[in-house]
């Protein structure tokens, strides 16, 4: 019997971020891009990210990027940057509790 050929596991991670990210972004996702570029390498460097002179990341195909790319991370066990990213999750139980300030301008 061959051998059954081996499925990269970077592969089989893109694959699970292009299936996950039909799903809804989580509602307890707070936060922005802040243009690390770090999601952008998971989990190797894509062929679209480029690098402004300030150093902030920006992506060749921003209209045009898929899901996976739009909803990162789209739940809290998905972020794979915390230490970077921008974006971070509140439990949705807390929202009510703990209403964000106004802004000064209202």
């Amino acid at each position: 019997m061959a051998d059954q050929p081996q499925i990269p596991q970077a592969l089989l991670h893109k694959l699970k971020r292009f299936t996950t990210s039909l799903l809804p972004v989580d509602s307890g996702r707070r936060g922005e891009c802040n243009r690390c570029g770090e999601c952008c390498k998971l989990p190797f460097p894509c062929p679209f990210l480029r690098y402004d002179e300030q150093g902030l990341s920006t992506c060749a195909v921003y209209y045009a990027r898929p899901p996976s790319c739009r909803k990162y991370p789209r739940v809290a066990s998905e972020n794979l940057t915390q230490e970077t990213c921008g974006y971070y999750f509140v439990d949705v139980q807390d929202i009510g509790m703990n209403p964000q300030p106004e802004q000064a301008g209202g």
